[in-house]
């Protein structure tokens, strides 16, 4: 999948958790233009994974040595702050 196809990328952001719909969809509309194609691809790497693994990612609750993702999860939670 190319990862600049913003709507095959919106709908995997739809989660079973509308928590995450809301923070992907939010990063989605803002922030995934301006990324480089690593950080895209990790995106949408993190589309893959289940629900609670993901959650955990954002929330801080479960690290990486990727430095990549570490950067990308760095820029989810700061995006959090511009949804409401």
């Amino acid at each position: 999948m190319l990862v600049d196809n913003i709507s095959k990328l919106r709908w995997r952001c739809r989660r079973g958790m509308r928590e995450l719909d809301s923070v992907l969809i939010n990063f989605l509309d803002n922030f995934f233009v301006d990324l480089n194609q690593e950080e895209k691809e990790m995106f949408a790497s993190l589309l893959e994974l289940p629900d609670p693994d993901l959650h955990s990612f954002i929330l801080g609750n479960k690290l990486s040595d990727n430095e990549v993702l570490v950067n990308l999860l760095k820029l989810i939670r700061s995006s959090i702050k511009s949804i409401n």
